[in-house]
């Protein structure tokens, strides 16, 4: 055994001192799969970064409350006084002596998108006031809040920076009605692609008359959850689906992310396959330009099975920094690269950023390392195979 492990040291050492001599073929080898490799993260990066933005939207101290059988805000109506039955329900937190609950109206308008300037779906919340109770995180950066019964607006970070007409200070024109940016806020995720106002005046902009499409909640601790939900359910005066904040944007982020990850993975799957056949053509190449050697090293005495494995060390080798330079190129090209997409859920846009994360970086390079090995199995088995007296007469 201890023979057979250092052979195969051996002619792993020997496969290295000799790439030198065949720098073309193995650098054509890792640019293929870098480019794959940075290809199938920069794809999957998408995913990733729409699932994070989205899901950073929720919080585990807050529910959401739909009308039953709704899947998103759009197809949800709820009426002011179901949520004033709501605010009497048990584990709501109080703020100023006031339960923290949020009916919240949800409206779509169209803004021309920044770099295309073709216009999109962009998300318009009416809000009343405990909304900046219930969504601490809210802060406002420039300018100051929307004026309560006025027509004014406040921006999210991100809506700012992927549609025009959104500065601070400019006049939108949205239906009959002009509504001043007076402010702009950060707080992270899905929010900070929105544009708030005051729910009062939305609605009759909107013909709403009394109703909203959520009501948010904050609860008193994350345990206060089921005593909530059970309240709400078995109440006979609503007809309501009770949900975790949390739970119900991961169900957002599901469509897109299926979606992304099937694309990726089929042109992972294509482009795969190339780099096996390239992988294969460099393997066979580099076994063909050495057979006189690793003849010479049989008839020395060097096994079949060693020369095999040293000829897949070699390709891994050659996979695994290849794909670590793809995945490095991916995440300084994609890493926060910020763009918008639809959300499937609310037909709205939702600005986010390109997310090239640890764990799809450590998914790349084992890729890149099945590849290496697939691509070096067949030249390894050609060279241990192959007649020593015909390499030698070759």
């Amino acid at each position: 055994m201890l023979r057979w492990f250092s052979q195969i040291a051996a002619l792993t050492a020997f496969n290295l001192k000799t790439m030198a001599a065949r720098r073309a073929w193995v650098a054509s080898a890792m640019l293929g799969m870098a480019f794959v490799v940075a290809v199938l993260v920069g794809v999957l990066s998408i995913g990733q970064g729409f699932s994070k933005t989205v899901e950073e939207t929720g919080s585990p101290v807050r529910a959401i409350v739909l009308r039953s059988g709704s899947d998103g805000e759009m197809m949800s109506i709820v009426m002011r006084d179901e949520s004033r039955i709501m605010e009497q329900a048990p584990g709501v937190a109080k703020g100023g002596g006031a339960a923290l609950v949020s009916p919240e109206l949800f409206v779509i308008i169209n803004l021309p998108k920044m770099s295309t300037g073709t216009d999109a779906n962009v998300p318009m919340r009416g809000v009343t006031a405990p909304a900046f109770g219930v969504h601490d995180e809210v802060k406002i950066v420039e300018g100051r809040n929307f004026g309560w019964g006025k027509n004014e607006v406040i921006v999210g970070r991100a809506a700012q920076r992927e549609f025009r007409g959104l500065e601070v200070g400019n006049k939108l024109r949205l239906g009959q009605n002009d509504w001043n940016v007076v402010g702009a806020f950060t707080g992270g995720g899905a929010s900070e692609s929105e544009i708030w106002t005051d729910a009062a005046v939305l609605q009759p902009a909107y013909q709403r008359g009394n109703s909203f499409q959520s009501v948010k909640v904050k609860l008193a601790s994350a345990g206060s959850f089921k005593g909530f939900k059970d309240s709400l359910t078995a109440d006979p005066r609503l007809d309501v689906k009770v949900q975790r904040e949390t739970e119900f944007y991961a169900g957002q982020t599901r469509a897109l992310n299926g979606l992304v990850v099937g694309l990726g993975l089929i042109i992972g799957v294509l482009m795969g396959l190339g780099a096996i056949f390239g992988g294969l053509n460099t393997m066979y190449t580099a076994v063909a330009s050495r057979s006189k050697e690793i003849a010479t090293l049989r008839a020395l005495g060097f096994r079949g099975t060693p020369v095999v494995i040293s000829v897949m060390l070699e390709s891994l080798l050659i996979a695994v920094v290849g794909g670590a330079l793809g995945a490095a190129g991916a995440y300084f090209a994609f890493n926060g690269y910020e763009a918008a997409t639809m959300n499937w859920a609310s037909f709205s846009q939702v600005a986010f950023a390109f997310a090239v994360t640890p764990v799809l970086l450590v998914f790349a390079l084992i890729y890149a390392a099945a590849l290496g090995l697939v691509g070096g199995l067949f030249p390894a088995i050609r060279a241990a195979r192959q007649p020593v007296a015909t390499a030698l007469r070759e």
